[in-house]
């Protein structure tokens, strides 16, 4: 686990969860289900930093037939694994002053409020020390986005590599969901052009300069046949989830 960071930088940490089962608090249905998985990886300044929490938990309860079917995770898997009290203090560390990523981020953020009420009412919810960004409610305020939108759906829209994603997995999620945040938000950076601006003018945000030199001509490299048969063995994973742009 990798979790020191500079505080003054403005940091974006995307996150998932694998529990027990579903809560659902209020009805009949609630079970106080628990987390099993956490999965972070942050990002700065639009760069993922290959800085992350990772960490498997041992619940108080037996996992559901059917989560276990969605993640993989049983509980023999999670017997010599950290209850989530050994982990809080590092885990709060990591997400602390962070805007906070999820995809349907009630549900994370429920589960990781429920923790926190488990081991101590006093410290509070998740919003108290993150900001938090929902990526569904995003995409459903999004343009010629797919008609579902859960992750994979998002990932093939944005043409992201999930074919190592077999099972859900909570950090490999984080990874995908962070490559879709990054897609969504691509056009959203700010930035503006510097005409009239003198050298050392400094108004905040990214700056596009002009090139001021002639332009030479750029020398084309011809891809290999190793090159191009690697390039259409991705093509064929992209063609699996729908039509292929690249081949038509």
């Amino acid at each position: 686990m990798n979790t020191s960071h500079n505080p003054e930088q403005r940091r974006i940490v995307v996150l998932d969860t694998e529990t027990t089962g579903m809560n659902r608090e209020g009805g009949p249905h609630y079970m106080g289900h628990r987390i099993i998985e956490i999965g972070a990886v942050e990002i700065i300044n639009r760069k993922l930093t290959g800085r992350h929490f990772h960490v498997y938990l041992k619940p108080d309860m037996a996992i559901q037939p059917d989560a276990i079917e969605v993640h993989g995770i049983t509980d023999e898997f999670l017997l010599d694994k950290p209850v989530y009290k050994q982990v809080h203090d590092e885990f709060l560390e990591f997400i602390k002053g962070a805007e906070l990523v999820a995809h349907n981020a009630p549900f994370d953020v429920g589960f990781m409020d429920h923790e926190f009420g488990m081991l101590n009412g006093a410290i509070g919810k998740t919003e108290q020390y993150c900001k938090v960004t929902d990526t569904l409610v995003m995409a459903k305020r999004m343009p010629n986005m797919p008609a579902r939108k859960n992750l994979d759906s998002l990932a093939k829209h944005y043409t992201i590599d999930t074919s190592a994603r077999v099972l859900h997995g909570a950090l490999l999620d984080a990874e995908i969901l962070a490559d879709v945040y990054l897609a969504m938000t691509g056009g959203q950076t700010s930035m503006q052009f510097n005409a009239g601006q003198s050298e050392g003018d400094d108004s905040g945000g990214e700056t596009i300069k002009r090139l001021t030199t002639a332009r030479k001509s750029l020398k084309v490299l011809h891809a290999s046949a190793d090159e191009l048969e690697a390039h259409n063995a991705r093509l064929d994973i992209v063609e699996k989830g729908g039509s292929c742009l690249w081949r038509q």
